[in-house]
């Protein structure tokens, strides 16, 4: 007689706990998109209690993405260490006691510090997300539907970060909009621990220290030095210093990563002309965005007088329109073409942005509705068509490396735009700004810092000295608002045209505008294990792509 055995999970069940599983991810880039954007309602508040000088208030702003882009690759192969499930709790603890941190900051620079901890925090959660949903969905069509929900949420928490803000900033203080992460991240350790599977690599090669180090001493070095020059000159030793130790340690990070084996980062994938237009169309489009959208919140509070909840849903077209680029981009691209959409996209999107170079304070909210319905939609499609171009332009078992370049050059971007876009901004305001009599000494200095400075010092002026502040405040901000945009649109529209004619030669050469992985049919051939063969001629998949087919790696990987 046989023994009795165990009976088998039913399968019902193993897939109601791998997608709940999901959700637990999906959450943790939800976290992260919400944060990335969520502080910009509150920078008026902010300005308001601190008193940050203009150069913290773009720190403040972009100190997070900085530390988030320079760690992302690290991280990932962290993580391919010790365990991804390890990692990810490891960072949502991390970032809870950040958001704390950051919460009570009492001075600029302490809220400066918080916000480069939460980057680093993030930086554990977002390879870790992508790794573990290979991990949960060894098929390949589940997985490309849970990388597109995990896409989903990673844009929507991005786009609706304003709208949370602002609920949060119309009844409570600027320290909520980093409050709300603690249950959240509660809610990521619980769950993780026990919906989730350890992953890790079991043969992951050297972890290369040098490169680390080098990496981040290299980035923020070059920033630290673009910022301070735009704000004081660059007839300053910090600023010769930084820049030039940044430069030399991006020299030879780069240098390094030619000769290693086990690149940290693939330098050479850069070889090819697709990868290259692909990333730079990302970076690029980051870059002449993000430091406009980055002030449009304080102009829709500051000068055009919208409270927090106004303002964020005043940027709701924005969201609305990456949601339908996200949906239709697929169609658009196989009766259109992929350079025709990649460079379309980065036209419209200067285009749309140098309108803002024409807004005043009574402008009609139907123009910016309209400007920020485009920006949705072409950054949507954009990030979409560089993605699945950076992959299907890189070799399958690159496919990690590839996606992992991709993903920091977003971020890298988005940190870059609020930098110099940003410096260029206050430095109009700067010099546009006159003052009236009887505004001089230390008031003037802090009138000439930011616009929430000349108004907090208009608010303990005499009433017809502080009007006469307040309004050529505003006129200067103003004007660096439109001067920003107008750069902005003009690199948008350069970049349209450079990639434009990299493409048109690389297409020429391969004979076809549309990459494999929004064209091929999905070709699954799993062995004996269940596992989806990493096959040469399987289509790779964009980590926020819609059409993703496949995935046979994870996104953010040090091996190459």
């Amino acid at each position: 007689m046989s023994m009795p055995t165990k009976p088998a999970v039913p399968a019902g069940v193993a897939g109601a706990r791998r997608w709940m599983g999901l959700s637990i991810l999906v959450l943790a880039v939800l976290l992260l998109g919400v944060d990335a954007t969520v502080l910009s309602l509150a920078l008026p508040s902010i300005g308001h209690d601190l008193n940050p000088s203009g150069a913290q208030i773009l720190w403040i702003g972009d100190i997070y993405s900085f530390v988030l882009a320079g760690l992302l690759i690290t991280m990932g192969s962290l993580g391919d260490r010790i365990g991804r499930k390890r990692l990810l709790i490891i960072g949502s603890i991390c970032f809870g006691l950040a958001s704390l941190l950051a919460a009570f900051a009492p001075t600029a620079g302490w809220l400066i510090v918080a916000r480069a901890l939460l980057g680093l925090a993030g930086a554990t959660l977002m390879p870790s997300t992508l790794s573990l949903i290979r991990a949960l969905f060894p098929d390949a069509r589940e997985r490309a539907t849970a990388i597109g929900i995990w896409s989903a949420a990673a844009t929507a928490g991005a786009a609706v970060g304003p709208l949370v803000g602002g609920l949060l900033l119309e009844h409570f203080w600027w320290g909520s909009v980093f409050l709300i992460n603690v249950p959240i991240t509660v809610l990521l350790v619980i769950g993780g621990r026990r919906l989730l599977p350890e992953s890790k690599d079991p043969s992951p090669g050297a972890w290369d220290v040098p490169s680390v180090l080098l990496s981040m001493v290299g980035l923020l070095g070059v920033v630290y030095a673009v910022k301070e020059a735009a704000a004081h000159g660059v007839l300053r030793s910090d600023v010769a210093v930084a820049g030039a130790v940044g430069t030399a340690a991006l020299f030879v990070f780069v240098r390094r990563q030619l000769r290693l084996p086990v690149p940290l980062m693939d330098i050479r994938l850069f070889k090819s002309v697709r990868f290259s237009a692909a990333v730079s169309a990302t970076l690029l489009s980051l870059l002449g965005l993000s430091g406009v959208i980055f002030f449009m919140s304080q102009y829709l509070q500051l000068v055009r007088g919208y409270s927090p909840v106004q303002a964020g849903l005043a940027e709701l077209p924005a969201f609305a329109g990456a949601v339908a680029a996200g949906l239709l981009i697929g169609r658009v691209i196989r009766r259109r073409g992929m350079r025709a959409v990649l460079c379309g996209g980065l036209l419209l999107m200067g285009l749309g942005t140098g309108v803002l170079g024409w807004v005043s304070a009574d402008t009609d909210y139907l123009l910016l509705a309209v400007v920020f319905l485009i920006v949705g939609v072409t950054e949507g499609a954009i990030y979409t068509v560089s993605t699945d171009l950076v992959l299907s332009s890189s070799p399958p078992d690159k496919a990690g490396a590839a996606a992992a370049i991709s993903e920091t050059a977003y971020e890298l971007g988005a940190a870059l735009g609020i930098a110099l876009v940003g410096s260029a901004l206050l430095a109009v305001f700067r010099g546009s700004l006159q003052l009236p009599p009887g505004v001089d000494g230390h008031s003037a200095d802090l009138a000439g810092e930011s616009l929430a400075g000349a108004l907090d010092v208009a608010a303990g002026l005499p009433t017809a000295t502080a009007d006469a502040l307040a309004a050529q405040a505003r006129t200067a901000f103003q004007h660096g608002l439109n001067a920003a945009a107008l750069m902005s649109g003009a690199l948008l529209v350069l970049a349209a045209l450079g990639t434009w004619w990299a493409l048109r030669r690389s297409c020429a050469k391969h004979g076809t505008d549309t990459p494999p992985a929004l064209t091929s049919p999905v070709r699954l051939d799993p062995p004996a294990d269940g596992v989806p063969s990493n096959r040469p001629d399987a289509p790779a998949a964009g980590a926020r792509s819609n059409a993703v087919r496949s995935v046979d790696e994870p996104p953010v990987r040090s091996t190459a």
